[in-house]
């Protein structure tokens, strides 16, 4: 006597993972030659120039005739894991809970 399988569906199965379908059929895109100059130029406008974010890195991109715009720059730039090491907004502002001396 031949044993016959449980067969789970593919919608039975990501909704006992608690997953979208879409997860399940989605193939990445390859970057095109075309982003990869744009984050080779970044790469190497921001190792001249730490502190640009992506308004200054924009404008140098621009300087060199590339025409691109700050949201691309900006995408790319968090795609490759690069952020200003100028001070972020609000770093002086004390925490509500941490203790205040006196000054005098």
């Amino acid at each position: 006597m031949q044993r016959e399988e449980a067969v789970v569906s593919i919608r039975q199965q990501c909704r006992l993972l608690s997953l979208p379908r879409l997860t399940l059929y989605y193939q990445p895109q390859d970057v095109s030659s075309e982003e990869l100059g744009f984050m080779r130029l970044i790469d190497e406008e921001f190792l001249k120039h730490p502190f640009y974010g992506r308004r200054l890195m924009t404008e140098a991109l621009c300087r060199q005739g590339h025409h691109v715009n700050h949201k691309r720059v900006q995408r790319l730039m968090r795609v490759m894991g690069l952020e200003s090491v100028a001070p972020k907004p609000s770093l002086s502002r004390s925490h509500r809970e941490h203790m205040k001396y006196p000054t005098c």
